[in-house]
């Protein structure tokens, strides 16, 4: 462990070096200000290193499955530090207008990373949820079409229907497998009828009946493969 963390350290220090070299040394030689391009503006590595201390623990020790719970807190942390980074570097500030649904997705990705790391498979749960929504966001505030939420409210029954239909497929749990293909396929019903009251959106007929023939195929599946009950004899 020490010697892995020797390393990336190392490599850290040197890459941050060689960057403040090249903003010291470098751009100003060929005539870009080191006001406009100075030092200063690689304070977000601050925040991303913390969320990188956060981070580092679950990679360089192995058999404590519970340091998974610091994915939670570290990858929102770090993708904040490099949205901040960019926008500190290009002077984009601007872009947080479409860029923070990043932050939604971070947190999903760091639930889905504990879940791996601490074998807790009902952490899929938030990450399922919480990440529909964040694609959902990421989707409206690249297009601004915040529109598509009165239909695509659905989302919620939908991302809660797919995780038990995973976790009841990966456990063999029969019930929590049912409850998600009922949940999937109402939210695929619902889908259908809110594109039914809203016309003029084609896009959006699409998403429902797609659902509802995923959900008959995983139905389908899992059917064939699910191994009958062991009849027992007197």
């Amino acid at each position: 462990m020490k010697t892995r963390f020797s390393v990336l350290a190392g490599v850290s220090l040197i890459v941050m070096g060689l960057l403040a070299l090249a903003f010291t040394l470098v751009m100003p030689l060929v005539g870009l200000g080191v006001w406009r391009w100075g030092p200063w503006r690689l304070w977000p590595l601050i925040v991303v290193c913390v969320g990188l201390l956060f981070m580092l623990p679950p990679f360089l020790v192995r058999g404590l499955g519970g340091l998974g719970g610091l994915f939670i807190p570290g990858v929102p942390i770090l993708v904040t530090g490099g949205i901040l980074l960019f926008c500190s570097i290009f002077d984009a500030w601007d872009v947080w207008a479409w860029l923070w649904p990043l932050e939604v997705l971070a947190v999903a990705a760091a639930f889905a990373l504990a879940a791996i790391t601490m074998r807790v498979i009902w952490l899929l749960i938030p990450a399922f949820i919480v990440g529909a929504n964040g694609l959902l966001l990421q989707f409206c505030a690249v297009t601004g079409l915040w529109v598509v939420w009165a239909a695509l409210w659905t989302i919620e029954p939908l991302s809660l229907g797919l995780s038990f239909l995973l976790i009841g497929a990966v456990r063999r749990i029969g019930g929590l497998a049912l409850a998600g293909v009922i949940l999937c396929g109402l939210a695929g019903v619902g889908l259908i009828g809110m594109t039914a009251i809203l016309s003029g959106w084609w896009l959006l007929n699409l998403p429902g009946p797609i659902v509802l023939v995923l959900v008959g195929v995983a139905v389908l599946v899992w059917g064939l493969v699910r191994r009958p009950a062991a009849v027992r004899t007197p």
